[in-house]
């Protein structure tokens, strides 16, 4: 089968289109045949060998994906041949750019009905990831002004919709270009990031979603209220710090409840999948391209795997 792999780290040039060998699903494991694949800026850090948990090269790249259960491990019941499934592959982050993925059991879900794969595979971590932002670590609750930077984002925009949905007050951070985007997703209140009187706009917050870093988070945690909450995708250190004031860092973990929880966002309409440039399976090189800045279109880079 084909894979997008890399033998040693460094930049776009070291992945490469290799031919392997099918693999095959241990206990606790389903075999997916892959229709889609994401392709992130984790993808990057470990191509480049700075994740803190992927193996050593020779490996293949890509953790998201949307595809057909091909196999299953002697000991998973939940899953039947045939089935439509969506999720990552395994806490390393990596396997699923190929024609054939192993996947942790409970690391995938049945896909949305509503959803292509391409959509499907555009959304796993990036949803995940602003779920457990709003819900499991900064447990908001309907009473609540959301602030999130980085609004128009891939992890951005999913917290707008998921906090807009559960019936929050949002304030959304991004730049004059994304005003249409996020209105579109039913943003009534927006902040210039880059206007001079940035930070003499800001007003008064429960929580914080940070999901840019740098100056901007600096700047806006000044307008969390005391008791207020801080949640970071962006960097363990340094977070801003003060004592009236609960701040929190975490790596996304995609689980099939979790994804579970986001298949009945998206057949209920609450949330939409932002699918950007689609590339072939041969040309993950040039995704890769475009995740160091090559021109691309906004949204979730996604690999076509197989029609």
């Amino acid at each position: 089968m084909k894979a997008v792999r890399i033998r040693h780290f460094g930049p776009p040039e070291v992945v490469v289109l290799d031919e392997i060998s099918k693999p095959s699903p241990a206990s606790g494991e389903v075999l997916v045949r892959v229709v889609a694949a994401g392709v992130a800026p984790w993808d990057a850090i470990i191509r480049e060998g700075k994740s803190a948990v992927s193996p050593q090269p020779p490996l293949t790249l890509g953790s998201d994906l949307s595809g057909f259960i091909e196999a299953v491990g002697p000991d998973v019941t939940t899953f039947e041949l045939g089935d439509e499934v969506y999720g990552v592959t395994n806490p390393q982050f990596c396997g699923a750019q190929a024609e054939y993925a192993v996947a942790s059991a409970g690391m995938i879900a049945s896909k949305p009905q509503s959803l292509t794969h391409i959509q499907a595979a555009s959304a796993p971590v990036v949803a995940v990831t602003a779920w457990q932002m709003l819900f499991q670590y900064a447990l908001a609750k309907n009473s609540d002004v959301v602030m999130i930077t980085g609004a128009a984002g891939n992890v951005g925009a999913y917290a707008v919709q998921m906090a807009l949905n559960a019936g929050l007050q949002v304030v959304a951070v991004a730049r004059p270009q994304d005003a249409e985007l996020l209105h579109s997703l039913g943003v009534t209140k927006m902040v210039d990031s880059s206007a001079d009187d940035f930070r003499a706009k800001l007003s008064p917050v429960d929580v914080l979603l940070d999901t840019v870093g740098g100056t901007i988070v600096l700047q806006c945690v000044e307008a969390v209220k005391p008791g207020g909450r801080l949640v970071s995708v962006v960097s363990a250190t340094p977070l801003p710090k003060r004592t009236d004031m609960q701040s929190s860092f975490f790596y996304a973990e995609v689980t099939s409840q979790r994804l579970r929880t986001l298949t009945s966002l998206f057949e209920s309409g609450a949330i939409s999948a932002r699918v950007g440039s689609v590339v072939p399976l041969a040309e993950a090189r040039r995704a890769h391209e475009m995740l160091g800045g090559a021109p691309h279109r906004k949204g979730k880079i996604v690999l076509q795997v197989s029609e």
